[in-house]
């Protein structure tokens, strides 16, 4: 089993792809300044050497597509096709009291946390456009 977990800042997202059965990291980076100049995709596959990609990265979304891509890329990824995930897991910063333990995300779940936005303003937006994308 493949779990891929995001953690999406208001400027970032971190990733790190686990093999759950050999309890490995088989993958991980972080992806910077996004929607700003200068982004940056830096990408370590186990046994491989770190990648760091220079583009423009405009939004969550884009910035996690570039992850899948990475994942995925004929030199430096570690899986052929998206459908080998399993499972993706994100952080939320700040559940309130809605939420003390991991959820499966569905609409109502999408709601509480915009309606908790307020709690983490810098971190809770940015985190719901993670879980969207």
């Amino acid at each position: 089993m493949k779990i891929l977990v995001l953690n999406s800042g208001s400027s970032s997202v971190k990733y790190q792809l686990f093999n759950m059965q050999q309890e490995t990291v088989l993958a991980k980076g972080l992806v910077e300044r996004i929607g700003m100049p200068g982004a940056i995709l830096s990408h370590e596959s186990m046994g491989k050497e770190k990648v760091s990609i220079e583009t423009s990265i405009s939004d969550h979304s884009r910035a996690i597509q570039m992850v899948l891509d990475a994942l995925m890329d004929d030199e430096y990824g570690v899986i052929r096709e998206a459908s080998e995930i399993d499972a993706i897991g994100h952080r939320a910063v700040h559940g309130g009291s809605e939420f003390a333990s991991s959820v499966l995300v569905n609409e109502k779940i999408k709601a509480t946390i915009r309606m908790l936005f307020n709690l983490a303003p810098l971190h809770n937006p940015p985190g719901l456009k993670g879980i969207e994308a």
